[in-house]
């Protein structure tokens, strides 16, 4: 434990270290994945697109029937006591991590919703520094998932950022013993869907192509963002449609999108390799996001933490 790196906690407005023990037993997050939660991050010291993942977490908690026990603005302030708390503990001045988990509470054991008392959440702050890459690699190396499927939207719909992530997971472990950095993991159509926690894009003669919201993937903010501004502003059209595994070698390269990373080049899908470098619309995007989210903290310099 000495080694690993400070983590803050808030449970229910209580700041400590987030080692200490805090969650019940019988809550049901923890017994049954009866939660959402979301991720932001800091740009220069400012947290982005707060109010995208607001939006996100309020439809995931209404799909799951679950009350939210704060206000959009009591959230923000939990937020910010828990970023300050962790400055002050560690004296990190670079940008931050911020988790939240809500569930529906405990109560006695048993499936029944109802059952639960009132919902507890919990915020997790810790600093947020780039993975490096193995040696001697540019991109990340991804494998398709062959086991298992993305859960179909008539099951568990993958829009809904909830606390059971048991499928990604499960996708991610089979792309890692092939020794895969992530997973590229296929819709029960056998079309591609999404990474395990990144949504995922090709490009080809310029264009940019992505799974559709339709083939059951989450409705990521970067990607979001990188579709409907980010792309437009910096001259790629952007086409949302079904991918199948058979068009991979016919797109010039592949990238990753998520909050933590933004935009992440891939440098193959097992056997099949992409373009990587500085001339690259990937390595474009990735520009014209950080210029993006240096204008957002400009502007919103009531979101710093």
């Amino acid at each position: 434990m000495a080694n690993t790196p400070y983590i803050q906690a808030n449970s229910g407005g209580r700041l400590h270290d987030a080692t200490e023990p805090c969650i019940s037993p019988l809550d049901r997050g923890f017994l049954y994945g009866d939660a959402v939660y979301e991720v932001w991050r800091t740009y220069h010291g400012v947290l982005f697109a707060f109010r995208e993942h607001w939006a996100r977490l309020l439809r995931s908690a209404e799909a799951l029937h679950l009350p939210l026990p704060f206000s959009e603005d009591e959230l923000f302030e939990q937020l910010r006591a828990t970023a300050a708390r962790f400055r002050s503990v560690t004296g990190w001045g670079g940008d931050l991590y911020l988790r939240l988990q809500l569930t529906r509470g405990g109560g006695p054991i048993g499936l029944d919703p109802g059952l639960a008392t009132a919902p507890s959440w919990v915020i997790l702050v810790k600093s947020l520094e780039s993975a490096p890459l193995p040696s001697g690699r540019r991109g990340l190396r991804l494998s398709v998932a062959r086991q298992l499927h993305r859960n179909p939207m008539q099951a568990l719909d993958p829009a809904w950022k909830t606390g059971n992530y048991l499928n990604n997971l499960l996708c991610l472990h089979e792309a890692r013993k092939r020794g895969a950095d992530e997973v590229v993991i296929l819709n029960t159509a056998g079309s591609v869907a999404e990474a395990a926690v990144c949504n995922i894009a090709f490009v080809a003669d310029g264009i940019v192509h992505t799974p559709a919201t339709a083939c059951g993937i989450l409705h990521g903010i970067t990607r979001g963002l990188l579709v409907e501004r980010i792309a437009r502003d910096a001259g790629f059209a952007v086409v949302e449609r079904e991918i199948r595994p058979e068009e991979f070698a016919r797109f010039d390269e592949c990238f990753l999108t998520s909050t933590t990373r933004d935009i992440a080049e891939v440098e193959a899908i097992d056997e099949t390799v992409f373009r990587l470098g500085r001339d690259t619309a990937a390595a474009r995007l990735k520009t014209a996001f950080a210029a993006y989210a240096a204008r957002y903290a400009e502007e919103r310099v009531h979101y710093r933490l």
